[in-house]
């Protein structure tokens, strides 16, 4: 009985020592984990800038999508914000934007950027293809080339180089095919294209209404005698066998009759093509740009369009030079270019000589169109 007693004593004690000892074994083991866990993170979580930096860069070049949705800085987030603020708002104040954002740059980056350059770059990058605010629809050899030339140069405006012929060659692509052409633009700035043929396809202001009744046109006129030389001297140099001007522009000469059917002659009746274009559209969309005074002060030219398309002045005198050897006005050399920008060589060719009295006939058959034209527009281009 005595030997149960001490048996039960002892029994219990070594009990008691074998939980002491597996709680301090856990308790040790715990707080080993512990510090091994604190001393392996601390080199995770807290990368070196280096690190951080190789890591962003990775990112930078294969071109992740993450970037968008995870910064890698937050450098890099306050750059990315500032871009689309800029990219995103007017940019009637673009300029002065530039020249702050230029003179935050080190000295060995700085560089004069132009606004019309700076928003090309911005709008490639952020954005849309849309369907035309603004159509250059006449005529052709009135000097569409060069207002499309000129006025591209403004921020506010991105221009297809090319004519697309959409309303009178293209329309069976629909409209899909013709937006997929035109150069992306920001929500502020217009969209442009230039095609001279649409004044004279009847179904084009139809067609143009259809895409959008508030288009803004802008047609080019000249003197439409100098403009059916030009066009001649233009097919001669591409078809040098055709008939001469006098056989193509009359039917009888000596009665004056002119041959109205001759396309060269037929574009410069404006007053008829004007009719058509006023069934869709009001006299306020359209706006006519004089090819003479194109020539002579093409800074007041470029002010009225700027004007009609609600843009801010900033083309001006001190965009143009005159080139004496084509006889018509250059854009001076860009910061971008080492050249300035004139037209090409078939732009400026001397025209083919006419007898006088031919020109003074056809001067006397467009007389009575030209004066309905200058009451129906408002404006006198002192062609007579």
């Amino acid at each position: 009985m005595a030997y149960r007693l001490i048996s039960n004593r002892i029994v219990p004690s070594s009990n008691r020592l074998s939980k002491r000892f597996i709680f301090i074994f856990t308790i040790s083991l715990s707080f080993t984990y512990l510090c091994y866990s604190i001393l392996f993170c601390c080199g995770t979580i807290m990368p070196t800038q280096n690190y951080e930096e190789k890591r962003c860069l990775h990112h930078k070049n294969v071109g992740s999508k993450k970037l968008l949705q995870k910064d890698c800085t937050a450098d890099r987030r306050t750059a990315l914000d500032e871009t689309l603020n800029v990219a995103l708002s007017h940019q009637g104040s673009s300029h002065a934007r530039n020249q702050s954002r230029n003179s935050a740059l080190p000295i060995t980056h700085k560089r004069s950027i132009a606004p019309s350059e700076y928003n090309i770059t911005v709008a490639q990058k952020y954005g849309n293809k849309k369907l035309p605010n603004a159509l250059i629809v006449g005529v052709k050899k009135g000097g569409t080339r060069a207002v499309l030339e000129f006025i591209r140069i403004h921020p506010d405006v991105r221009a297809l180089g090319t004519e697309p012929h959409f309303f009178d060659r293209n329309y069976d692509r629909g409209l899909d095919w013709y937006r997929g052409l035109m150069p992306r633009t920001l929500d502020s700035q217009i969209t442009l294209e230039k095609t001279p043929s649409y004044f004279v396809t009847r179904e084009a202001p139809r067609r143009i209404a259809s895409m959008s009744p508030n288009t803004k046109l802008i047609v080019v006129v000249r003197n439409p005698v100098t403009r059916a030389i030009s066009d001649y001297t233009q097919t001669l140099s591409k078809k040098p066998d055709i008939p001469t001007f006098e056989e193509l522009a009359f039917q009888n000469r000596s009665q004056g009759l002119v041959d109205t059917s001759w396309n060269a002659i037929r574009i410069g009746m404006y007053i008829l093509h004007l009719e058509n274009w006023l069934q869709y559209f009001r006299l306020s969309q359209i706006h006519f740009v004089s090819g003479e005074r194109l020539i002579t002060d093409p800074a007041g030219e470029l002010g009225r369009v700027q004007d009609f398309l609600g843009l801010k002045r900033i083309i001006t005198d001190k965009h143009f030079y005159f080139n004496r050897t084509k006889g018509f006005p250059c854009l001076k050399k860009p910061e971008s270019s080492s050249q300035p920008r004139c037209l090409g060589k078939s732009k400026g060719r001397t025209h083919v000589q006419i007898d006088r009295e031919v020109i003074e006939q056809l001067r006397d058959f467009y007389r009575p169109f030209n004066i309905k034209f200058y009451e129906m527009v408002g404006q006198d281009f002192r062609w007579d």
